[in-house]
Parts: C-alpha cells; sequence; structure tokens
C-alpha cells in the first residue's frame, strides 16, 4: 500500500497539484471575480440586471443563437453572461444596470474555475485528464490510510528542522487532519464527470441521444427548434419574478434560446446559492409571449442524490464560515500533494544522490510547485497592470498566466533548486503583494493576498538558508 501510495500520487501529483489548488481558489470565484473589476459596482434587482443584459445583447449580438446567464447576487454584483456571436462562445460580465460589458474585461475568478477541472485543454481533453486524476488521487486516499499504521498519532506529530521527517510529519498532518473533507472532495469531483469516465449506462439505454438525455434530466425545460421568422423578445423580468414564485426560492441561472425568433424559450432556474443540492427546480417559458411552457421541480432519488453530491462538490449553499472551511480544507490538500511529491525525491535522493531521474523529478517539481502559484499571482497582477481598453484584454491576462508557469518551468529546470526555489518563491511573494497594493482596496482579498505575500517571504527567507546539517555523533573510543 505505502509503494502504491507513492507512486500514484507521483504519477499525476503535478495535475492534482494544479487541480486543487485552482479548485481551492474558485471557492471564492464570485469575489475574485468582484475584486477583478473594482469599476463595477453598481448593483440592481436580479430580474432588472438579467432584463438589462438580455436588452444590450438583443442591440449587440444579434447573430446569436443562444445567451446564458448567471443570476447577479450578494457575492456578485454583475450578470455573467455567455453567449455565442461570430461563430464562436464569449464570457462577459455585464454591469447590472446598463447591461453593457465591465470595462475592465476579464475572466475574473472564471479562469480559476475553468483550470481546475478543465487545465485549459480543449475539450473532452482537460476533463478527461481531471477525471483520471480524481481517481488516481482517491487511490492515493485510501492507500495512504491503508499505510498509516500510527494514523491518530500524526494528528499531533510534527518535528521541524528534522529533514526526511519533517517532510513525513508534516505530509502526513495536512493529510490526516482533514482525511474526511479529502475523501469527500475528491468522490464526489469524480462523480460529477462521471459522464465522461463511465459513460456505459447512458450509452446503453440512450446511445447517441444526448438531446434525450438532457430532457430526461431536465423535463422543466422546453425545446424548440428555430422557426426561422423573426419575433421580438418578450420582457425576460416578468417571467423571472414569475418563476421565482412558483419554484419558491431565487433564481439562480437563466438561459434564452433562439433569441429574436419565433421559437425564443426563457428557461429559469432555482438558485444553488440557498439550498444543497443543484438544479433542483426549472421553469420554462416562451420568450416570445411570456406564457409558462413547463415547471419541474426535481423529486426523483436517484437525480436528487446526484445533485446533492454535485452541490457537496461546488460548495455554492455554503456560508461564510462553511467556505472557509472548505478553503482550509482545499489548502491542506493542496499542500499535501507538494510536500509528498517532495517528500518522494528527499527520500530518493539520499538513496541514490546521483540518480539522473531523481534530479529530472526534482527540478519539475521546482518548476510546477512554485511556478503554478507564481502564474496565478501573474494573472492577478495582470488585471492591475493591463490597460482597459486592449483588445484581447481577458485572453491576454489567461496567456500571461500561462507563460509565466512556462517561464518559471524553465527556471526550475535550468537551475539548481538550492537556488530556484527561493527565487522563484520570492518573485511569487513579490507579484502576491504588488497585487494587493496596486488593488487599492480594503478588501479581504487584498488582505489574503498580503498575507500570503508574507508567509511566502519568509518561505523563501528559509530556503535560501539551505538544509540544516545534522550533527555528527563522535564515536566512542575505547
Amino acid at each position: 500500500m505505502a509503494w502504491l501510495h507513492g507512486w500514484v500520487g507521483l504519477l499525476l501529483g503535478w495535475v492534482l497539484f494544479v487541480m486543487c489548488l485552482a479548485g481551492t481558489l474558485s471557492l471564492f470565484k464570485p469575489e475574485i471575480g468582484q475584486w477583478m473589476r473594482p469599476e463595477t459596482n453598481a448593483k440592481a434587482d436580479p430580474a432588472d440586471a438579467i432584463q438589462a443584459a438580455a436588452t444590450w445583447l438583443t442591440a449587440n449580438a444579434k447573430d446569436s443563437n443562444a445567451w446564458f446567464f448567471t443570476v447577479p447576487s450578494d457575492r456578485m454584483n454583475t450578470v455573467e453572461a455567455t453567449y455565442d456571436t461570430g461563430g464562436k462562445y464569449l464570457y462577459r460580465a455585464l454591469d447590472p444596470v446598463t447591461g453593457a460589458p465591465a470595462p475592465r474585461e476579464t475572466l475574473g475568478g472564471e479562469f480559476f474555475y475553468r483550470l481546475h477541472f478543465e487545465l485549459e485543454l480543449p475539450y473532452p481533453w482537460g476533463r478527461l485528464l481531471a477525471s483520471i486524476a480524481a481517481m488516481v488521487m482517491l487511490v492515493a486516499l485510501i492507500t495512504g490510510i491503508i499505510a498509516h499504521r500510527r494514523i491518530f498519532k500524526d494528528y499531533f506529530t510534527f518535528r521541524p528542522a528534522k529533514g526526511q521527517r519533517s517532510w513525513l510529519d508534516g505530509h502526513n498532518a495536512l493529510g490526516v487532519l482533514a482525511t474526511p473533507f479529502h475523501l469527500m472532495i475528491t468522490f464526489t469531483g469524480i462523480v460529477t464527470l462521471a459522464s465522461l469516465n463511465m459513460p456505459w449506462a447512458i450509452t446503453a439505454t440512450y446511445g447517441n441521444d444526448l438531446e434525450a438525455v438532457y430532457h430526461d434530466l431536465s423535463p422543466g425545460i422546453a425545446e424548440r427548434e428555430r422557426a426561422n421568422v423573426p419575433a421580438p423578445l418578450a420582457p425576460i423580468a416578468p417571467m423571472l419574478r414569475e418563476a421565482q414564485h412558483q419554484l419558491g426560492g431565487t433564481i439562480g441561472r437563466v438561459y434564452v434560446l433562439n433569441p429574436g425568433d419565433k421559437g425564443a424559450v426563457v428557461s429559469v432556474f432555482r438558485s444553488d446559492a440557498d439550498q444543497l443540492g443543484f438544479n433542483m427546480a426549472e421553469m420554462s417559458f416562451d420568450g416570445v409571449t411570456g406564457q409558462p411552457l413547463r415547471k419541474w421541480r426535481e423529486n426523483r432519488a436517484a437525480v436528487q442524490t446526484y445533485n446533492i453530491v454535485y452541490g457537496l462538490h461546488m460548495a455554492r449553499f455554503a456560508p461564510i464560515f462553511t467556505r472557509w472551511l472548505y478553503f482550509l480544507g482545499g489548502a491542506m490538500l493542496t499542500l499535501a500533494i507538494a510536500t509528498g511529491m517532495v517528500l518522494w525525491i528527499v527520500k530518493r535522493r539520499e538513496r541514490a544522490p546521483l540518480s539522473i531521474g531523481n534530479r529530472i523529478v526534482e527540478r519539475l517539481n521546482v518548476g510546477v510547485l512554485a511556478g503554478v502559484p507564481l502564474g496565478c499571482a501573474a494573472y492577478l497582477l495582470a488585471n492591475r497592470l493591463l490597460p482597459l481598453g486592449i483588445e484581447g484584454r481577458a485572453e491576454l491576462e489567461v496567456s500571461i498566466a500561462l507563460y509565466t508557469a512556462a517561464a518559471a518551468l524553465v527556471v526550475g529546470a535550468a537551475l539548481k533548486p538550492r537556488w530556484s526555489w527561493p527565487l522563484l518563491t520570492g518573485i511569487t511573494a513579490l507579484a502576491c503583494m504588488l497585487a494587493a497594493i496596486l488593488g487599492l482596496s480594503a478588501s479581504v482579498m487584498s488582505a489574503v493576498l498580503l498575507a500570503t505575500g508574507a508567509a511566502l517571504a519568509w518561505l523563501a527567507v528559509q530556503q535560501s538558508r539551505g538544509p540544516k546539517q545534522r550533527p555528527q555523533r563522535r564515536r566512542r573510543t575505547a
């Protein structure tokens, strides 16, 4: 079990590190998005905000076949809109009053959310890799539990400045203290991608008819073909208020299919911010007349079970205290993966100091474990430094994050770990502090960035001093 734990952890450890770090940050996706759009601070009633967004899209995306909205909430004041135009889908944060895109074009926290389960790879390859990595993570957790003969003692054991023993103690403590959370978040993550990693039940029942799958999972959505007869979209705000009354909760998402056509449909979904389960009720309206078409409350046990498992992973239901507990658990899992990767090298470096394979893994460790946080910090810093009006600004922020991480990988491969660790860690600390200072706000986000920068600066100083040498024991003489 110990052998399997070590090798499956190494197999996809770097991928898991990226996934866990991005997933932990995406717990505060709305807050990160709001911090990255400081110019957009107006608030409006959710129904009026969606109406404003629909009005702007009607005038500026006339060739669009579908609009997908996320309704503003207490955590996010903009309308998150995804729509197709010119043959490609765009993501924009829209002003809740004017409906126009926010002046500071950025993906905000959406970048971390997508990175968590798509890894910046095209569909479906990123999700498939994330799914496989999650299954590997579950194997690593189970084998780690079995291999721990002193699991309760590890709750309280940490011996600092002891070399390999300190790394092992740190890895054990980070893994053991939040084991229930780690098991829950890993298993629920696998289930959310079940249609990719275990598609056979769907294909056996439906074949390749995915539309039938989606219809059976969400019967409240009315499907219509485009009629190719122009017709204005009816006011959306009254539909949303009617849906909120009928569904018995706040509105979370709105889909508008075939806008500007006689076959237009408006589908409204209840928010999962006030319930544990995901997608528990929906209602559809005729987009031209505003008349209700279908309504559905989910009562099927199997689907409800899936929705609750999905909701547990997404944590949109979580109040602020629970969300910080999720964040703490995610940070511990991220650090457990990082310390495990370092421990793998520390153990083998002592056994085979001249091994070329160990040296390659050690340098890749530096590039990934120090480079990915540096890329995240560069993303936030680019948000404050890039001019507002440049074309493709959101894509440029993402490119800066990815190229920065790639450059860190090159530095980690080129320099000895003795120098690359403090160098990359120190640059990341500086980038976090600069992002907080340039943020010009006394927000929790800026405070977290400052605290992270300070912690990384301390770590860089410790790394620059190198490992402490163990005192040599004097041999007894007769």
